[in-house]
């Protein structure tokens, strides 16, 4: 069994896997360093071999009190957690699975914790701020990622947002579709979020905190299993659009939509 220790946002993560796949693709997309510094933040132990290949996102959640754990199960993989999300244990069937697991127990460790929150978005750096780009699927924030070269990015999936009173910081984020890190370990505060539209002409309209908190709802990687959870996500998501202006940015495929935000 390999023993890995990584770093995912300000949480110390150690993995233990057998297969040598599962510990070459985290060692390509985590920031990984030898030997625990401390009392790990989430232990989790990884084992390959399980379901079938993606079928689709549709994860099916439910709780064994008897044990107090948590279950959440997709075609391709399962996740066996206890309540509090430190100690779990993952069935994948590939590495595409893999990821998509660890982003949906992340996402449940720090809604729980009161921590912060993973937002569906890409996130560039510009003058030492965060600009975040969400939207629904096909938005265009990939695109909006590539477009924003030379500029530093932070994702371009699954942004880590630790979310204060007053204050909002992103983290570089492991959990990526197809460009790589470039801002490995930083941590910058947000200074906005664009919702994305593509159109003919770039144009950017601040949002009410009451719309941008709805628009933002479904862009939260959450699996809701629980009342109180739900309501903490709300909660946390109330805090962002109180600290963090959002617009609704209109943009072509090209880089000049920068202009409306630096």
């Amino acid at each position: 069994m390999d023993l890995l220790y990584a770093k995912v946002g300000a949480h110390e993560v150690e993995i233990s896997t057998e297969s040598k796949d599962f510990k070459n693709f985290i060692q390509r997309n985590f920031s990984i360093f030898k030997g625990k510094t401390s009392d790990p933040d989430i232990k989790i132990t990884i084992k390959e071999g399980f379901g079938e290949p993606f079928v689709n996102y549709q994860v099916e959640v439910s709780k064994h009190e008897e044990e107090e754990k948590i279950h959440f199960r997709r075609a391709d993989y399962l996740i066996e957690t206890v309540s509090d999300y430190r100690y779990s244990v993952i069935y994948a069937h590939n590495e595409f699975a893999l990821k998509h697991a660890i982003t949906n127990l992340y996402s449940s460790f720090i809604v729980y914790h009161n921590w912060g929150l993973l937002i569906h978005s890409s996130c560039a750096i510009e003058n030492g701020k965060a600009h975040i780009f969400s939207g629904q699927s096909g938005a265009g924030k990939s695109t909006a990622a590539k477009l924003s070269a030379p500029r530093e990015l932070l994702s371009d999936e699954a942004t880590i947002l630790k979310v204060d009173d007053g204050k909002v910081t992103v983290f570089d984020s492991p959990f990526r579709s197809e460009l790589e890190a470039t801002g490995t370990n930083k941590k910058v505060p947000l200074a906005s979020i664009q919702l994305l539209h593509q159109a003919l002409h770039n144009k950017r309209s601040n949002l009410k905190k009451s719309d941008s908190l709805i628009q933002l709802l479904d862009k939260v990687f959450y699996w809701a299993h629980s009342p109180e959870e739900t309501k903490q996500v709300i909660k946390l998501l109330n805090k962002l659009v109180e600290t963090v202006p959002v617009y609704d940015l209109h943009f072509q495929k090209n880089n000049r939509f920068w202009e409306l935000i630096s």
